[in-house]
This record gives C-alpha cells, structure tokens and sequence, in this order.
C-alpha cells in the first residue's frame, strides 16, 4: 500500500493556461509535468510483484537444497552400487553364455573324434582287403591323417576345457564379490530410506509450494532463474544487497545501481556473477503487509 502510496504522488498535476490566438480566440493549453502513466505504475507494480514471487521461490528452492544436503551422498551411492551390481551380474550371465558356447565346441570336438575313430577302423578293415601295395599306403595315409585329426581335437578339448574352467574361476569371484556389494548396498538402502522417510513429505510439500510460485512467473524469467541456479555454486539466483555488495558473490554494488534496484522498475541482474537482485526493503515491506 505504501508503494502504490508513493508511486501515485509521482503523478504530475496538470498545468492549465489560457492563451489568446492571432484571431483573438481563446486557447485552453493544457501541460503535464511528467508523464507517468497507469501503464508505468502497473508495470512498477508487476515487476516487484516478480521479483516477489522469485524470491519467495529462492527461499523454497533454498530448503529443499537443504534437505538434499542432509540426504548427502547416499542416493549416489546406492546408485553407483546398484550400477556396480548390474554390470558383475551382465558380465556373469555373459561369461555363462560363453561357457555354454565353449562347451558346444568340446561336444563338436567329441563328435569328430568319434568320427575319425570309425574312420580308422573301416580302412583298418579295408586293409585286410587290398590288392596292391598302392591301396595300402593309401589306406595308411587317411589311417594317419584320422589319427592327426584325434589329437588335433583332444588338444582343442584340452584348451577349450581350460578356457571354461578358467571362465568358472571368474565367475566365482564375480558371484562372491556380488554378494559383498549386495550387502553393503542392503546397508545403504536401509540408512537411506530412514532418511527419505523423515524428510521425503517435507520436500513434497516444498516441492508443491514451488510450483505456486513458478505458476506466477513467466517462462522465460524463470527460465533465467533456473539457469543461475544451475550454475551459482551455493544455489542462489535471486540475493538482496548486503553491505553495498552483491549477496552472491560479495562483488561491491555502485550506488547509482543500488538507487535502479530500490526503485525495480526493471529487473537488474550482478555485472560479476549474473544473479538477479532484489531490494531489501521490498521484502520487508511485502512481509509486514502479510502480518
């Protein structure tokens, strides 16, 4: 009320003179001494009304940075666990995959040596037969070569029944090292749902409240404001003036700049940091004229 108090005895009175033309008729000239208009004093009006709504919105964004804080690290944490967990358990259902892969290998290998085994014994059996020394040798031959290919498959056994045994010692040390992770993130997510149960309604309710104010603040505003936020170190986006310095980053305010801000016919922001300013004295007016 004070505001609107001040801003209408700005309003100039009009000037009225009274001047004789060339034709001797009379004129009614009338002046203003300034030109204030209903617009401008809206506008003042809209403007601190802005400013209002952001840094009551400061103020519920500033509790819920808050209860986060409290909160600290344990949401990352079991993150990071839970992360952790996926990937040893991804890892252990793909080495179980490569075993089977592995072991479908071994059961080929079996299958050739029995192959060549009956290989081995039909020329076995047609060497009984021949009737030249010419069919022998030859028959010995494919004889020989069978015999390379059973060894060439045992060695092939051999190494892939390595790979899998190797693969199963891995996978060992994966299932224990789970079951490690699993119990500390049991731990974590203990503490950190005891936490959430004493501060999750309070941040809902905060969170509600939020949206009352961003509901009164154009996009584009409190587009800008989200932005500071985002990058002001202490989450602060909106500060009055302490000490003829800016509240965020201590950066000393001139006194021309400090007038602009009283009067918030625009919204100022810090030449040193960007974060929007807001005069003390608006505040506390606005806060008794709630009491």
């Amino acid at each position: 009320m004070a505001k609107k108090k001040v801003i209408a005895d700005e309003i100039a009175s009009e000037v009225v003179e009274v001047k004789t033309n060339s034709t001797g008729t009379k004129e009614i000239i009338i002046e203003r001494k300034q030109e204030v208009t209903a617009e401008q004093i809206q506008e003042e009006l809209s403007i601190a009304q802005k400013l209002l709504s952001l840094y009551y919105l400061q103020q519920v964004c500033s509790k819920i940075d808050k209860i986060l804080v409290e909160r600290g690290e344990l949401p990352n944490e079991v993150r990071d666990l839970e992360d952790a967990l996926e990937g040893l358990k991804t890892r252990i259902a793909k080495y179980h995959e490569e075993i089977k892969a592995i072991q479908t290998k071994i059961t080929e290998e079996n299958t050739k040596i029995l192959d060549a085994q009956a290989l081995i014994k039909r020329y076995e059996e047609q060497q009984q037969n021949v009737r030249n020394n010419r069919e022998y040798e030859s028959l010995a031959k494919e004889i020989e070569f069978q015999t390379l290919e059973i060894q060439l498959s045992e060695k092939n056994k051999t190494k892939h029944a390595a790979a899998v045994e190797a693969k199963s010692e891995e996978i060992k040390g994966f299932e224990e090292k789970v079951n490690e992770l699993q119990e500390i993130l049991t731990q974590k997510q203990g503490e950190l749902e005891g936490i959430l149960a004493e501060t999750e309604e309070r941040e809902a309710e905060l969170r509600k409240e939020a949206e009352v104010y961003k509901a009164k603040i154009e996009p584009r505003l409190l587009s800008a404001f989200e932005r500071i936020r985002k990058n002001a170190r202490n989450g602060l986006a909106i500060v009055q003036i302490e000490r003829d310095a800016c509240g965020g980053c201590f950066s000393t305010i001139p006194p021309q700049r400090q007038l602009d801000i009283r009067l918030h016919k625009k919204i100022i922001v810090c030449e040193a940091c960007g974060r929007i300013f807001i005069d003390k004295q608006l505040v506390e007016e606005h806060q008794n004229d709630n009491k």
